[in-house]
């Protein structure tokens, strides 16, 4: 073949020319009638890549298609396909452009085999949805009219290695982080998109004693937990009547039911912040979540924020003390490149203390009040150190 344009041609043309036998084919037939259609459109191509086409003809039809390559490199953390076009990708923390291209039409058709699995839909009266691949792969779709260029996708993927605190931060650091979840702290994990708070909320909860019970809830699920006894749960959006949706909220309520150990919250970003600062509050300690914040104290005001907004008739003092009586510590992920590491970790000390929040680490750098124990005078109620 004279170059990837051309071939991109011919498996179009392909594609297009056996979609009459998807429908009543079996596999088998429908190889066969691929590498058929590429002998008669490609006479003079040598076996090698007269099957190169024939496999991605296949892929096309049945897998991710021109996508097929990329998902399995695993170098590649994500697939960003911005409309009919180039393909993007991030490879070690640097995004790039790759050879791989993709029309209108095999893009609709990537949309549908995406979205369909997961119970969403995608359409113009609901135009972006998010789901989970059954490689565990996390999935955001947008459609037409939001997307203009669309349709766009977004794969973030996840690899099976199981990342540890050690993996993730500084040896004094992760002493700090070991000691926090043996401490039984109920802990918030913060920072931007893509900056590892699900990778560390993972370490973390595999850190816990192998007896505990976990009860995970995650809109999208894509923890990757080392420990036997753990319930995961997914929320479920509407369906196309517009009911059936199970919300992460009615999940966090219904955890409290299954007789957990730990509860662990994928992402707060709603009013279930106020059911898990409740359920923390009454005594299931040691439960872990993530919040996107810029920073541990701007995370704090963010959980305080989603506590009013679930329940307006609190005053912004009631809303702090919740949050101040439930979370005992934040931790802070930043990203530098490829690599993602703890920056902060901020000790939440009880309602009325003063100073109402103590660092413990600053900048990856372990403080002396991380080597306290039971807070600055050993006698305030705190958590750490107990």
């Amino acid at each position: 073949m004279n170059g990837t344009v051309q071939g991109h041609e011919v498996v179009a043309a392909v594609h297009a020319e056996v979609l009459d036998l998807l429908d009543g084919a079996d596999e088998a037939g429908v190889a066969s009638a691929v590498e058929a259609a590429v002998a008669r459109r490609e006479p003079l191509l040598g076996p090698a890549a007269r099957g190169s086409l024939v496999q991605a003809v296949l892929s096309r039809i049945s897998g991710m298609g021109s996508l097929e390559a990329l998902f399995a490199d695993g170098s590649v953390t994500e697939v960003m396909v911005n409309g009919p076009g180039i393909v993007f990708v991030e490879r070690h923390g640097r995004l790039e452009a790759t050879d791989v291209r993709i029309d209108a039409v095999e893009l609709d058709r990537l949309v549908e085999r995406m979205v369909a699995p997961t119970g969403r839909r995608v359409d113009r009266s609901s135009p972006w949805a998010d789901g989970r691949l059954p490689d565990g792969s996390r999935v955001n779709v947008v459609v037409q009219p939001i997307a203009l260029d669309g349709p766009y996708l977004t794969v973030r993927r996840f690899g099976e290695r199981r990342f540890t605190i050690q993996d993730l931060s500084e040896p004094p650091v992760a002493e700090v982080l070991q000691r926090v979840v043996s401490d039984r702290c109920n802990v918030v994990v913060t920072g931007a998109t893509g900056s590892g708070k699900t990778t560390l909320l993972g370490a973390m909860a595999s850190a816990v004693r192998p007896h505990e019970r976990l009860v995970t809830v995650e809109d999208a699920a894509e923890l990757n937990i080392d420990r036997v006894h753990v319930v995961r749960m997914e929320a479920r959006p509407p369906n196309c009547e517009g009911v059936g949706e199970v919300t992460v909220r009615d999940l966090v309520r219904n955890a409290l039911r299954m007789r957990p150990d730990r509860i662990v919250v994928g992402e707060v970003r709603g009013a279930e912040a106020f059911d898990m600062l409740q359920a923390l509050n009454t005594g299931h300690d040691g439960s872990l979540s993530t919040c996107h914040a810029n920073g541990p104290g701007d995370a704090l005001r963010r959980l305080a924020t989603m506590v009013l907004m679930a329940s307006p008739g609190l005053s912004v003092e009631v809303a702090d003390a919740l949050v101040a009586g439930s979370v005992d510590v934040v931790v802070h992920m930043v990203r530098a490149g490829a690599a993602r590491r703890v920056s902060e970790v901020l000790e939440v000390r009880p309602p009325g203390s003063d100073p109402p929040v103590r660092a413990l680490v600053v900048g990856g750098c372990v403080l002396p009040a991380a080597l306290a124990t039971g807070g600055a005078d050993g006698m305030d109620g705190s958590r750490w150190g107990r």
